[in-house]
């Protein structure tokens, strides 16, 4: 284990898509800071990413929908593991019904913490990155995004938000050598796709048979596309929006 290991923040880390991410890149050599809501699955994360990968990992528990709490962590993280080169921001909800049937509060808490998080979390990050003149952003956007999806109104526009923050944000901080970049997952085995299920067994079984190679896909589909844009080997590469999806889209 070294101190020279570069800093990586992963929000929403303790599973699901996060989860497969911050292991993805602790085997690349990053030390990892897991941010949560829940602590202790976080704290079971950052302990499993040091005993597989002799990395530091470190985890918080951060709402990012507030400014406070995560300007908070990202001091905690730069004094416990050292200044943060990368930023995941993978952290998202979603509540899964017809837009005519959904509430205020759940617009509300939607964009708060997909969109409004976001921008929070990359603002927290950014000073810091542009004074060093490196850092590297990617944001887990969605399909539904870029084509809409039933049962999504509000979170498609969200995640519709985060794809246009990133190229605009991109464009702004390129010259000093930040890039930013989002991977819009198609349906994903995580809990969200659960949800699906709830809302539509016949939406959810026909997911695979649209997808053109055949199945929905895991966690781990979506970690290498993220590592590779985090990477030393994407250096060229900002503002743009890699699909992973199994061909679902194709645009």
């Amino acid at each position: 284990m070294t101190s020279q290991q570069r800093v990586a923040i992963v929000t929403g880390g303790a599973r699901g898509i996060g989860a497969a991410i911050c292991d993805a890149l602790a085997r690349d050599g990053w030390a990892v800071a897991v941010w949560d809501l829940d602590l202790e699955a976080a704290q079971g994360r950052a302990e499993a990413l040091t005993a597989a990968h002799d990395v530091r990992a470190h985890a918080v528990r951060v709402d990012i929908s507030s400014v406070k709490q995560v300007n908070d962590a990202v001091a905690e993280v730069e004094a416990g593991l050292g200044p943060v080169e990368a930023l995941v921001n993978n952290a998202g909800i979603d509540v899964i019904k017809p837009f005519v049937d959904s509430t205020e509060d759940e617009w509300d808490r939607i964009i708060a913490v997909n969109l409004k998080g976001t921008i929070v979390c990359c603002r927290a990050v950014l000073d810091g990155m542009l004074e060093r003149g490196s850092g590297r952003i990617v944001s887990i956007a969605s399909d539904a995004g870029r084509v809409g999806s039933s049962g999504e109104a509000v979170y498609s526009a969200t995640k519709g938000a985060v794809i246009a923050f990133t190229k605009t944000l991109a464009r702004e901080v390129a010259r000093q050598n930040v890039r930013v970049n989002c991977v819009c997952p198609g349906p994903t085995e995580t809990a969200l796709l659960g949800q699906v299920a709830e809302y539509s067994e016949k939406l959810y079984a026909g997911l695979s048979r649209a997808i053109p190679l055949g199945r929905t896909a895991q966690p781990e589909d979506v970690a290498p596309a993220v590592a590779f844009l985090l990477s030393d080997g994407a250096g060229y590469i900002t503002g743009q929006t890699l699909s992973v999806s199994g061909g679902l889209t194709m645009a």
